[in-house]
């Protein structure tokens, strides 16, 4: 575990550093966000190479091709945002908590590559940058939130923020539910040691939103996920 530690450190933050330096280049014929979205899709399969992670994918046959959704995963851990940086087979932008994007190098290429920053403390500017996610969204681009809002420590899925199927609702698209497990014992919480391990992501079926209340759309999200979480746990 310690040499794996050592390698995902030592080789890790070098590459991050060169990633970023191909991202401001690339931005400057590419303010579309695509080639970015690539180049940030292709450093999250070395990190989990180099952190000796496989992840295995099922049901990408649920994913509507030719139209935005928005993916809602229960999130596990750090290497959540990797495996499903590297591994949805899709063009789409993170909604994410305005920390992450203050975090060096990494937070950086997530503003040029135009993810959506949520002040969680300001609900005025929330509104405003989930207003924006909403076009965003009907213009074609899909957008992954954790709806939990932050990592569960026992695998248990949290309360679901509204915030989320507020903006599925808004926008009318469809939801793709995704249930991510093995990601916990890659790297705990507050820790810097990194441990190899097999992760397993499931989508599941859309769910639509056109007419739907918030409620409903929570709870049935929510059952779709634990009944993931639960089939790829008992593989």
């Amino acid at each position: 575990m310690f040499l794996r530690t050592l390698a995902i450190w030592a080789l890790g933050l070098p590459l991050t550093a060169f990633i970023f330096l191909a991202i401001i280049a690339t931005f400057a014929f590419d303010r579309s966000g695509r080639a970015i979205h690539a180049i940030v899709s292709f450093w999250s399969r070395l990190i989990l190479l180099i952190s000796g992670v496989s992840v295995h994918v099922e049901g990408m046959e649920n994913i509507p091709r030719g139209r935005a959704v928005v993916f809602l995963s229960n999130h596990q851990g750090a290497f959540d945002i990797p495996v499903l940086q590297g591994f949805i087979p899709v063009q789409f932008r993170w909604v994410a908590k305005k920390s992450l994007f203050r975090v060096p190098l990494i937070g950086w290429s997530m503003s040029l590559a135009g993810y959506i920053a949520i002040d969680r403390d300001n609900a005025a500017e929330a509104l405003r940058s989930m207003e924006a996610a909403a076009w965003r969204i009907r213009k074609g681009t899909s957008v992954l939130i954790f709806p939990e809002g932050t990592r569960s420590e026992t695998g248990k899925l949290l309360p679901f923020k509204r915030g989320g199927f507020m903006l599925a609702a808004k926008s009318g698209v469809p939801i793709v539910p995704i249930a991510v497990s093995g990601t916990n014992v890659v790297m705990r919480r507050g820790g810097f040691s990194v441990r190899p391990a097999s992760v397993r992501v499931r989508f599941g079926r859309p769910i639509e939103t056109e007419g739907a209340e918030d409620k409903y759309l929570r709870n049935r999200t929510k059952e779709a996920i634990e009944a993931l979480y639960t089939d790829i746990q008992g593989v």
